[in-house]
């Protein structure tokens, strides 16, 4: 087992996700099998509680993990399902140990964070190993060099490459090389103070990866590889490119892959770099454009939402056209009429996933402005109770219809809690978490789409659709498309008197693929720019 550990360093942001993810890619393309996972230094005890202004996205593995949106860079590029291993907390560092500890299996040590937080970080590691068959794996570690809540993980990778010996690990710190207008030149001292910071630690960079918007000098290469003690060759420039995708190939050929190979003592091919290069040929060739607004509440942090607008993406390149994202806050749409102004323009209407009652409001009007107007509708998770609330207030008459997460009243709940569940419940963790099986209607949207009766896809919700309004709906147009097994629990809606309305309680945008689009998404595109033309 060979590992690589990617670190940050000056400011956050600098792309160590995607460094990470494309070297992911770029190692796999060269026949090897690839293991990735984020080890984050904040104490909640993973980021499922918190708030998407503050985080982004929370990223569901197929094992019902809720981990960080660095992990959909990791699946998107290197297109293997990650798991319950692949993201890291303190919070969870230190829960284990303290329950470790009240079960007596420390058998009265007392606690420090040498040994015991670094050995729970070096076995959760360590545990990649034992569980996959893969031959590399690269770790994130989260946050920037400097931090206080990242030093038991940087001990504990020091201790790592220590136990495995030089050969089997290595260091990737990606700096930030600003660039000075005034004086028209790159500084390289904050890369020098973050790599003495690092080296304080005991690490040693293998490779340095700089971020900068502007072409770096070869000098400041060499001066960068002189103070810092790195090969020339490994002073590796991360440009800033147009399209995410393009980062593997722009990295490969500044050199990334040939210098983390021959640290590791990895002898493959070249990569085959052929399909990549054939997916972005074709992401460069679409010419038409179509916009399609999300409804949210979290739109001033796109992040939010960075899973659904890479699927949007995926589909536009597989369809052939450009999709625009227009971003309209759900609180902006006050009534109908501003419904119209925000949306008219628009040829598609997403109303992606989210928790709380702000802004509902306007996602409700957002859904009746689509269905009144055959404009194509897709919803997902909130996107699929809110056009359930909808359909039961504007067709079925229920005008006090809502959802038990929005009202403490005794209104009408069309969307009421999961089974065996209620108000006092923890929050964190609680949900329906993971991949589930669903069951489709023969006629309908979905399995034309999916092309069978059986599917599986990610769930993170608490409320479902209530059963005691089912019959009511159906009578009235809603078309049931997608169940659990059993039939107890409602999926998928559709209406069918439009030309594309499906809302699902699950998530597809966590499985698409830049190289294999969500068929949900693509046919969502497709009546986007149909209905443009």
């Amino acid at each position: 087992m060979k590992y690589i550990f990617v670190t940050g360093g000056v400011v956050s942001g600098l792309g160590k996700g995607i460094t990470a993810a494309s070297l992911g890619r770029l190692l796999k393309e060269r026949g090897l099998k690839v293991a990735a996972q984020k080890l984050d230094p904040y104490i909640n005890v993973d980021p499922g509680t918190i708030n998407p202004f503050q985080h982004g996205e929370v990223f569901v593995t197929e094992d019902g993990a809720e981990t960080d949106l660095d992990l959909g860079h990791y699946e998107r590029f290197i297109d293997e399902n990650l798991n319950k291993l692949s993201n890291l907390t303190t919070g969870k560092v230190y829960w284990n140990v303290l329950n470790k500890e009240r079960r007596g299996e420390y058998l009265g040590e007392t606690i420090q964070v040498i040994p015991h937080i670094t050995n729970e970080i070096k076995e959760f590691i360590y545990e990649v190993s034992k569980k996959t068959d893969a031959d590399v794996v690269i770790t994130e570690i989260g946050g920037t060099i400097g931090d206080i809540e990242s030093q038991p993980f940087l001990e504990a990778i020091r201790q790592i490459r220590n136990e495995v010996g030089k050969e089997n690990c290595i260091f990737i710190h990606v700096t930030l090389v600003p660039y000075i207008k005034g004086s028209n030149e790159h500084k390289s001292k904050p890369t020098q103070h973050s790599v003495k910071e690092l080296r304080s630690m005991g690490i040693t960079p293998d490779v340095i990866v700089t971020r900068s918007d502007e072409k770096i000098d070869d000098s400041i290469k060499q001066k960068i590889s002189l103070f810092c003690d790195v090969k020339p060759d490994c002073v590796i420039e991360n440009d800033t490119v147009s399209n995410l995708y393009e980062a593997p190939i722009m990295l490969h050929e500044n050199g990334l892959d040939h210098v983390v190979c021959r640290a590791l003592h990895l002898e493959t091919a070249e990569p085959d770099l052929i399909k990549w290069q054939e997916m972005l040929s074709r992401m460069n060739a679409c010419t038409e454009e179509v916009e399609i607004a999300i409804v949210g509440k979290y739109v001033k942090l796109q992040d939010a939402y960075l899973s659904v607008v890479e699927a949007l993406s995926h589909a536009g390149y597989e369809t052939g056209v450009k999709v625009n994202v227009h971003w309209v806050d759900s609180e902006d749409i006050s009534d109908d009429e501003a419904a119209r102004r925000l949306l008219e323009h628009c040829k598609g209407i997403l109303v992606p996933g989210g928790f709380g009652d702000r802004g509902i409001e306007g996602k409700i009007r957002a859904c009746k402005f689509a269905r009144d107007n055959n404009v194509p509708y897709f919803g997902i998770c909130l996107g699929m109770q809110i056009a359930v609330i909808e359909f039961a207030r504007n067709v079925c008459e229920i005008m006090d219809a809502t959802s038990r997460e929005f009202t403490n009243q005794n209104n009408n709940l069309v969307i009421d809690f999961m089974p065996g569940q209620d108000g006092n419940i923890r929050k964190g963790g609680t949900m329906r978490l993971g991949t589930y099986p669903c069951k489709i209607k023969e006629d309908t949207i979905l399995q034309r789409v999916y092309g069978t009766n059986l599917i599986g896809e990610r769930h993170r919700h608490r409320y479902e659709f209530n059963n005691t309004y089912r019959e009511q709906m159906e009578e009235k147009g809603l078309l049931i498309s997608g169940t659990s097994p059993d039939d107890r629990i409602v999926e998928v809606i559709e209406y069918p008197n439009n030309d594309f309305f499906v809302a699902v309680q699950f998530h597809p945008e966590f499985k698409s693929r830049p190289n294999k689009a969500h068929p949900l998404f693509v046919e969502f595109v497709k009546a986007a720019a149909n209905a443009e033309k």
